[in-house]
């Protein structure tokens, strides 16, 4: 007889992807940013998050078609690539199917951009005063 498996969440899965893949800490990832460090800055957020507001430099995938776009848009799969969505939880899941299509230097940003602009540290902001 088959066993019944206990139905999965949203942290269950994130929490599963993070024991695989590496995170960088805010001030980590804000020392690279400012040394221009080589890198690909993912955001995973959907893009009408990205088109209001966003870490310089980001180029927006939507964690929906990552796994469709990455390999034209980053075809190197030793270039760094950082990414980030609001809170960790989506990048995470990224970084962990990253690493499982060969890309080698993937992290997630811990805290997501939620905690970035609350340092704050700098962001482009599109909202026209929303």
């Amino acid at each position: 007889m088959a066993q019944t498996q206990q139905a999965k969440t949203w942290k269950d899965f994130v929490s599963d992807a993070k024991s695989r893949i590496t995170e960088v800490s805010q001030d980590e990832f804000r020392q690279w940013f400012e040394q221009g460090k080589d890198m690909v800055i993912l955001d995973v957020r959907e893009a009408n998050d990205h088109a209001h507001s966003r870490i310089e430099g980001a180029i927006n995938i939507p964690r929906g078609v990552v796994e469709l776009e990455i390999e034209d848009t980053v075809p190197d799969k030793r270039k760094p690539i950082v990414a980030y969505c609001g809170g960790g939880g989506r990048s995470a899941m990224v970084a962990d199917v990253l690493q499982k299509m060969g890309y080698e230097n993937v992290f997630s940003l811990q805290g997501g951009y939620k905690q970035w602009k609350e340092k704050p540290y700098p962001t482009l902001d599109y909202d026209n005063n929303r």
